[in-house]
């Protein structure tokens, strides 16, 4: 297992360590209950560092991102941010990711920890010898810190003076923080919480996670684990990737349909294939669900017929939203089945709980 560069400062914070994507993650510090309530109605602090990072520069960078990923890197500018989604020729979701416009002819694209090497794979294997295309991962030297809550940009702005409270959702820049050049400040997240997320080199870690806590101490800035991040997102509605798509969903299955452009002057690779599926319709669908019964839907349990109990489908992730009180989930469906406010049972255990198809976000 890899450690990461903050690896002794979450020993030292007691935090609960389990393995993830490789690496040594910490899943909580005090409780997933309370990291996540602070993030909702304070801030936090993640150490994500085991995300990976790739540069792609050149002459030829952008027609490389727009063939593979599924948005219209075009439309970006230095200093933009896009989320964004690397395909395969059947339009299935080889990973999903954001990418950064450093400059002209400059990318990064963020991907997520598990996937790092098979990304990095597909990638080399769709540049060819005659294209300008520098390709760099500098996942290992990098430490990424996600800083979300609405105190973020009042707690951190004493650390720079990059106008924090001013930076518009989606935008980047670049600059000093916490007295450490060439921090890259990012109005980005997986909470929907708002904050920032925060990407340095290695030798910078500790002395960044150290500011960050003290500036947050007196808006109750709590370090949260995977835990936190899991039910965060999942309130949010936004999708994980492994359990709520992979290369066998294309992103109109997965909710995905507003990131994926079909007019762009460099098409994907999937351009066939996604034209076809928004021709004809995806045929499922990912639904967002709310259990009626007590019981709480865990990613695998069957999705059945309300009438019939017939399964037509599985979750793909559930969990008690600590904001709301509610067991809540996600999970594909027959796209003719997909209907909210439409009831549909879960299979836990050896019980058929009723559940309410609804509309996401859940929060």
């Amino acid at each position: 297992m890899k450690n990461l560069a903050l690896f002794e400062r979450h020993q030292a914070l007691g935090a609960k360590m389990m393995a993830f994507a490789g690496y040594n993650m910490p899943v909580s510090y005090s409780s997933i209950t309370q990291e996540h309530q602070a993030v909702r109605e304070r801030l936090g602090v993640f150490d994500v560092s085991h995300m990976g990072q790739f540069i792609i520069r050149g002459k030829d960078a952008l027609n490389v991102v727009q063939y593979l990923t599924s948005n219209n890197a075009a439309k970006l500018a230095p200093g933009k941010v896009q989320y964004s989604c690397l395909l395969n020729e059947k339009g299935g979701i080889v990973d999903d990711l954001l990418v950064y416009q450093l400059q002209d002819n400059g990318y990064m694209l963020v991907v997520n920890a598990a996937n790092i090497d098979k990304d990095k794979a597909w990638i080399l294997k769709h540049i060819t010898p005659e294209q300008d295309v520098e390709f760099l991962d500098i996942s290992s030297r990098t430490t990424l810190l996600a800083v979300q809550g609405p105190k973020a940009a009042q707690a951190l702005q004493s650390l720079t003076k990059v106008d924090l409270v001013n930076m518009t959702y989606y935008t980047f820049e670049k600059g000093v923080f916490a007295d450490c050049e060439n921090v890259l400040i990012s109005a980005t997240g997986y909470t929907g919480a708002g904050g920032f997320e925060l990407y340095f080199d290695n030798k910078h870690a500790e002395k960044i996670w150290d500011a960050v806590l003290e500036a947050g101490r007196d808006h109750g800035i709590l370090p949260c684990g995977l835990g936190a991040r899991d039910t965060l997102r999942l309130e949010k509605g936004y999708c994980l990737y492994g359990n709520d798509m992979n290369e066998e969903n294309n992103p109109y299955e997965a909710g995905l349909g507003w990131i994926t452009k079909l007019k762009k002057a460099t098409p994907s690779i999937a351009q066939e294939a996604l034209m076809a599926v928004k021709t004809d319709g995806p045929l499922k669908k990912l639904i967002g669900f709310e259990l009626v019964d007590k019981g709480i839907a865990r990613h695998g349990y069957p999705i059945l017929e309300a009438d019939s109990g017939v399964p037509i489908g599985e979750v793909t992730s559930g969990t008690k939203s600590p904001s709301l009180g509610k067991a809540i989930g996600m999970g594909y469906v027959p796209t003719a089945q997909a209907i909210v406010g439409s009831t549909i049972k879960i299979g836990v255990r050896k019980k058929q709980l009723e559940a309410k198809i609804v509309k996401t976000p859940f929060l």
